[in-house]
């Protein structure tokens, strides 16, 4: 046996076999006690200081992760630095997830971490399935005991387990639900794997009106009695309802793919003239819908609805003349275009506008002779902040009332307004059509739920002035290498928005092809053609 590692009977059948750290995997039957056969890190009377030793990160894990498996809530809870907050859980992963055996494999530590699989099985009421995933833990030194011990965090016993949440096993509170497109194709987590929050809301808000019923599922419930359960396993299937979304199966598959070649990314299609949304994408595809609930500065791409607002007070037109210093003060705030960049005094507001040149913006501040217009206009015609009912939870923008530099700064999209990309692609949206239809991912129908509704609609002149901004920023602007590969009558805005200071400026695109309307963010892209460009324009390809 490697490591020397001890052998004892544990409350059912005790096996070592190899593993990464050289103490082999643990496989015991669930619900005995771990008894004189767990080795824990050696104890000195001397207390000790600095970064746990390779040994002592060995020792505690290999005590650890023999306990756990094994049942032994007390046991192994000892070897964490918040045994009050362990116990439960380990407890728990036997009494309330139903576990009834476990092999635990760690892998090599990489410093005080140490990875490991679970190849556990769930038994309930005769039902009977095996359960895999990966997790890691990771040793510090104790504050007051200057012990080795596991850093206590929820995900050591399962990745996806977050603060005052539990993982339980047994018939599913709600019936499940297969959800289908809008032509019928059905939507899996598996297959998409951003839809993962989404699908379990719906199912959460839905399933017991579709016509199903229970299954018998291994699932996570949050701390949060407002968030839907995450299930994990499925022992046995219930007969799920069918619910129909307006996603398009199409769209949702591009967007996953797009999104994968960034680390952080945000996609969202519309369609203009529904308000239907056709894909939503995260990459990581994680617990947090970052598309519908994120909140940051959005950049240029929020001067669409600064270019509305201008057109429609009459102080530019498409074709009219504006000025593009590299240069612009206001209020003792001075902004500048990208690498200082100016356009001749026979540039006219299109040209501005496609370019992406903030101080034309900046410089007809002072004509508005109003702080409040862009929160006006963002609200009464975008229907920014009207408290949408998408179906599932969504944040729906925020350009609160600013004055001075804050105010400036809202109409190049810094400063206090936040958006995620389902508000942009709403904003194109409405700008495309002229009138706000509220997004919607599950038909109103379903429940006959209000939806926002905003006070007005664009003018036919502003918004045909809007469209023709948008085309050029798509055919020769800052859009043209994005949106090369889209065809049909299409339109784009670029934008990039700088957060808390940080070195590479966050990515931010939009555009339309016919009746579709994208937008993406990617963190820390850069220029929004470089990085967000490329994935909305994938979306409006595959789109209908």
């Amino acid at each position: 046996m490697r490591g020397g590692a001890k052998v004892g009977i544990v409350g059912g059948v005790f096996v070592l076999v190899a593993g990464g750290l050289g103490y082999g995997a643990y496989e015991v039957l669930l619900g005995g006690d771990a008894g004189p056969g767990i080795e824990t890190a050696s104890e000195s009377s001397e207390v000790k200081t600095g970064p746990p030793d390779k040994k002592e990160i060995e020792e505690t894990a290999k005590g650890f992760l023999k306990a756990w498996a094994s049942g032994d809530a007390s046991a192994a809870s000892l070897l964490t630095n918040n045994e009050a907050g362990a116990e439960p859980l380990l407890a728990g992963y036997a009494e309330d997830a139903h576990v009834t055996k476990a092999v635990i494999t760690p892998g090599p530590a990489v410093g005080t971490k140490v990875p490991y699989t679970v190849k556990a099985t769930v038994s309930f009421e005769g039902k009977t399935k095996p359960w895999s995933y990966s997790s890691e833990l990771t040793v510090v030194r104790g504050l007051t005991t200057g012990k080795a011990l596991v850093d206590w965090q929820p995900t050591v016993i399962h990745p996806q387990l977050t603060e005052g949440a539990t993982l339980k096993t047994g018939e599913s509170s709600t019936a499940a639900i297969e959800a289908v497109d809008h032509n019928g194709k059905v939507l899996d987590k598996e297959t998409y794997p951003s839809l993962g929050p989404i699908l379990d809301t719906l199912r959460e808000k839905y399933g017991d009106t579709t016509g199903g019923s229970p299954g018998i599922e291994t699932w996570i419930e949050p701390a949060d009695a407002q968030l839907p359960n995450t299930t994990l396993l499925t022992l046995a299937k219930g007969k799920p309802g069918k619910l129909q979304t307006t996603l398009d199966a199409d769209a949702q598959a591009a967007a996953e793919k797009a999104v994968k070649d960034f680390s952080s990314a945000s996609v969202v299609a519309i369609r203009p003239s529904t308000g239907s949304i056709r894909a939503v994408a995260n990459n990581p595809a994680t617990g947090f819908n970052a598309a519908m609930l994120g909140k940051q500065a959005p950049g240029s791409t929020l001067k669409i609805a600064t270019a509305a607002m201008l057109l429609e007070k009459g102080l530019v037109s498409a074709n009219g003349p504006v000025e593009c210093p590299k240069e612009a003060l206001y209020q003792g705030r001075t902004f500048h275009n990208l690498k200082y960049f100016e356009l001749p005094p026979s540039n006219n507001f299109t040209t501005s506008f496609a370019r992406s040149c903030n101080t034309a913006f900046i410089k007809l501040i002072d004509d508005t002779h109003d702080d409040s217009a862009l929160p006006k206009i963002a609200r009464d015609v975008f229907g920014i902040g009207l408290d949408w009912k998408t179906g599932v939870s969504s944040f729906d923008g925020s350009v609160p009332e600013e004055t001075g530099g804050e105010a400036a700064a809202q109409y190049i999209g810094q400063g206090t307004v936040q958006m995620n990309a389902l508000n942009i692609a709403s904003i194109t949206a409405t700008a495309h059509n002229g009138t706000f239809r509220q997004p919607v991912i599950v038909p109103q129908s379903l429940d006959d739920r209000q939806l926002a509704t905003a006070s007005r609609s664009l003018s036919p002149g502003v918004t045909q002035q809007l469209n023709a901004m948008m085309r050029a920023t798509a055919s020769w602007g800052t859009g043209q290498a994005a949106m090369a590969s889209v065809g049909g009558d299409k339109g784009a805005k670029t934008g990039s928005a700088e957060v808390d200071g940080q070195a590479t400026s966050n990515s931010w695109f939009t555009g339309f092809s016919g009746d579709l309307a994208a937008a993406a963010v990617v963190q820390s892209g850069g220029h929004g053609g470089d990085a967000a460009g490329p994935v909305v324009a994938a979306v409006l390809r595959a789109g209908s």
